[in-house]
Order: structure tokens, then C-alpha cells, then sequence
């Protein structure tokens, strides 16, 4: 690999179909199914055991992830917003656990790649937006109209679409780069660390705590992206929710 961002090319694996109509499996759709069957095995395997009063560290973990995903919602949106606690549930932690694959030595990190979480990103937010729509039909694009004098709205109009727009992009990137950043850093080190290894293997025991810390950095960055993704959906989500006339 002579470039840090070779890990995160778009490779095929194999081709099933020539032609026009191509279907290609990809090494992006690898890291997805292995998240998708652990994400689902977390759950079977919680379903499937019996609850008790004073928690096993399993029940424990569940339970937990389960009141911070219900506080999240609670502190964003209130209580409307628990009808939609099962789909952010979801969101989180297949983010989550896409972060943690990708540190596994020889793993991909799938949020990286933009096109997957921009898909994720616009889906969300057309979504929300047509929650709005449901709730308060076209009243809700009042919410684009701010309370200004008259002489100024043909300026701020167009900003405030503009503003609400550019999340469907902003909520991608941030994820998207924090990740790619991350990985890139923590592949320049590790090249450096062998380079070292071949000159002075002493020398390299130095570079070895830099290197731990950065990793327990990733650690935390894997779970700080998937709350801040989760954190904005909630606030995104509760403008379409609360009255555009507040």
C-alpha cells in the first residue's frame, strides 16, 4: 500500500453479471453484512435470554445503550419523539458498530466512505422533512420564513432553505471525514513505527505509546461520531415535530 488512502478504495470481489447491468460485490458491502449479522446476533442473543432483576453484563450493556438512546431523544425532541425511538436506536448503534469494525486490524472502515453515509444522510433528512410535511402539510414551510421585517425576507428566505438544505451534506461529512481522518493518521504512524523497526528497534518502543493513545483516541471518536450523528437526527427531527409557528 504506497498510499495512506488506498484503504479506502472501492474494490470489486467479484462480478456477476457483465454487461450494461452490472452487479458487482464490492469489499464495501463486506464490512456492511458482517455489521448487519453482528448488529442482529446482538440482538437475538439478547432476545433470547431471560431478563432478570439484577442484570448479567449483557442485559447491563442493552439496558444502557437503551436509556441513552431514550435520553437523547427525551433532551432533543420530548416525548413526541419516542414514536420514532426504534428507528434512532438503529441508526446509533449500526454506526457504532460500523466504527468499532473498522479497528479491527484488516477491516474497512465503511463510514468513511461518503457515498454510503451521504445515502444515509439524505435519507434521514427527507425523511424528517416529510414528517413536517405529514404533520402541519404545507404550514410546516413556515419554518423557512423568519420573523423579520417584510424588506428583508426576499434575503432570508433563501438562506434559511439553504441553511436546511446543506444538512443533508454536513451531517454526512462530519462523519465521513472524522473517520477518514482518523484511519489515515493512525496508517502514517504505523508505517513510520515499521520504518523505524527496521532502523532501531529501540528506538520504536517510543513511537509504540503515541501510537496506543491514538488508538484509545479512535476508541472514543468511534463512539462521539455515532452520538453526534444520533444528537442531530434527534434536533432534526424535532423541528418537524414541534409547530413551525414556536
Amino acid at each position: 500500500m504506497k498510499s495512506p488512502l488506498e484503504q479506502f478504495d472501492i474494490l470489486n470481489v467479484r462480478n456477476f453479471f457483465g454487461g450494461v447491468n452490472d452487479f458487482s460485490f464490492n469489499n464495501i458491502l463486506l464490512p456492511l453484512l458482517f455489521t448487519l449479522l453482528l448488529f442482529s446476533l446482538y440482538f437475538i442473543f439478547i432476545l433470547f435470554k431471560k431478563a432478570r432483576i439484577i442484570p448479567l453484563i449483557y442485559q447491563y450493556i442493552m439496558e444502557t445503550d437503551y436509556r441513552f438512546i431514550i435520553n437523547i431523544i427525551k433532551q432533543q425532541t420530548g416525548f413526541k419523539g419516542l414514536f420514532w425511538l426504534p428507528l434512532i436506536f438503529v441508526i446509533f448503534n449500526f454506526i457504532l458498530f460500523s466504527n468499532l469494525l473498522s479497528l479491527i486490524p484488516f477491516g474497512i472502515a465503511l463510514t468513511s466512505h461518503l457515498i454510503v453515509i451521504l445515502w444515509l444522510s439524505i435519507t434521514m433528512c427527507v425523511s424528517i422533512f416529510s414528517i413536517g410535511i405529514l404533520n402541519y402539510n404545507l404550514k410546516f414551510l413556515h419554518i423557512f420564513i423568519p420573523q423579520c421585517p417584510f424588506v428583508l425576507l426576499p434575503i432570508l428566505i433563501p438562506i434559511e432553505i439553504f441553511s436546511y438544505l446543506i444538512r443533508l451534506f454536513s451531517l454526512a461529512i462530519r462523519l465521513a471525514a472524522n473517520i477518514l481522518a482518523g484511519h489515515t493518521l493512525v496508517h502514517i504512524i504505523i508505517t513510520f513505527l515499521l520504518n523505524i523497526i527496521k532502523i532501531e528497534f529501540l528506538l520504536s518502543l517510543f513511537i509504540i505509546i503515541p501510537l496506543f493513545l491514538i488508538l484509545t483516541l479512535e476508541f472514543g471518536v468511534a463512539f462521539l461520531q455515532a452520538y453526534v450523528f444520533t444528537v442531530l437526527i434527534s434536533i432534526y427531527l424535532s423541528d418537524s415535530l414541534k409547530s413551525p409557528y414556536h
